[in-house]
């Protein structure tokens, strides 16, 4: 950031006082600029045993598999942005059952919140970021064509959990492993 939104002035990195890290200040209009995380807003959406899938029609990881999710809109909250989401990227309608699990990802300042969701009817099809949609069983998931591990991982978790017959709120932190991208650690948090 070089210049402030409020009133145009250069700004400066420093601490503000009774903060303890640097951020973006105006010494002009005295604004403090705070950077904070992004969150996503997703769902896992099942039909029995399948779960709702969509390949991606654009960039990051154009023609890879995720579910339904994206960042969340000003004035929504983090389960209509799941049902939002759904409805966009599959033109599917959803019944939110519950959070089921967020994920930290703090080298790219995001929080992704994925919900479970019940699809309400079978009447889905791509939305314009989705250059397909399908509903996949365990067996049947493109492990190797996903495009986030935040959804590899969640979706590891929801099929375990099902096996199990349990939904428990989970969290996970994911993190690049020495720094390099492409390689990620996984803490599993509960």
């Amino acid at each position: 950031m070089k210049y402030c939104s409020v009133c145009g002035s250069e700004v400066r990195v420093g601490v503000p006082d009774g903060d303890n890290r640097p951020r973006h200040l105006c010494d002009q209009c005295g604004t403090v600029h705070y950077q904070n995380p992004k969150v996503v807003a997703g769902c896992i959406a099942h039909w029995e045993d399948k779960v709702l899938l969509c390949r991606r029609a654009i960039e990051p990881r154009l023609g890879l598999w995720t579910v339904p999710a994206g960042f969340m809109e000003n004035g929504e909250t983090t389960y209509e942005g799941a049902m939002r989401e759904t409805l966009e990227e599959a033109n599917a309608r959803v019944a939110v059952d519950d959070l089921y699990v967020t994920v930290n990802l703090p080298h790219i300042n995001q929080v992704y919140m994925l919900f479970r969701g019940r699809l309400l009817d079978l009447d889905f099809s791509p939305g314009e970021e989705s250059l397909a949609v399908e509903l996949l069983a365990e067996p049947e998931i493109p492990w190797d064509r996903m495009a986030f591990p935040t959804v590899s991982e969640a979706l590891k978790l929801y099929f375990a959990d099902r096996s199990q017959g349990t939904f428990p709120v989970r969290m996970l932190d994911i993190v690049r492993e020495g720094g390099l991208p492409g390689r990620y650690l996984v803490r599993n948090i509960s």
